[in-house]
């Protein structure tokens, strides 16, 4: 077990613990993310990680940051009421109906907007997990909004509603 809660999975650590990892230790501190990239990484390989899925965890924090400064989702744009949201084939197979559901459900409580749940299925789909269960959405979803300025409202909802059903504990 690692700081965090974090098991060692088979082959090392993946991309995704290192995601959750950098998210429950540096959240809450005053520099953020704002932390020297070298320093970073030699930390996390001394927790553990290896340095493939460092780079890989990293590089989807950049991507995260590039595509709300550039707002690089112009297709979301678009904001007609009672639109639905179809899933290509690969979306499907990484997002179970549970996932794509709750989704469905945070947008619907004005959690995630239209923009904001492209972001996170895009950051879903660059995660190096073939499908990923409730709990890993959950994650990628609070990660986006934590991420995206203008939505620290939304972001406190969704932590709220962890916290509320998951008995105080974030999973």
């Amino acid at each position: 077990m690692y700081p965090g809660g974090l098991c060692l999975t088979e082959g090392g650590l993946a991309m995704f613990d290192v995601l959750i990892y950098l998210f429950e230790t540096y959240i809450h501190t005053a520099s953020g993310m704002q932390v020297d990239q070298d320093k970073l990484t030699d930390d996390l390989t001394s927790v553990g990680f290896e340095r493939k899925d460092i780079c890989n965890a990293l590089g989807w924090l950049e991507k995260l940051a590039f595509m709300q400064e550039t707002n690089a989702l112009p297709y979301t744009s678009c904001q007609k009421p009672h639109l639905i949201r179809i899933y290509a084939y690969e979306e499907v197979m990484r997002l179970d109906s549970t996932c794509r559901g709750y989704l469905l459900f945070l947008e619907q409580i004005q959690v995630l907007t239209p923009e904001t749940r492209e972001m996170v299925i895009d950051r879903v789909m660059a995660l190096d997990a073939e499908q990923l269960d409730l709990e890993d959405v959950e994650w990628v979803v609070l990660m986006v909004l934590f991420n995206v300025p203008g939505h620290e409202y939304a972001y406190k909802q969704m932590e709220a509603l962890l916290f509320e059903y998951n008995d105080g504990y974030l999973n």
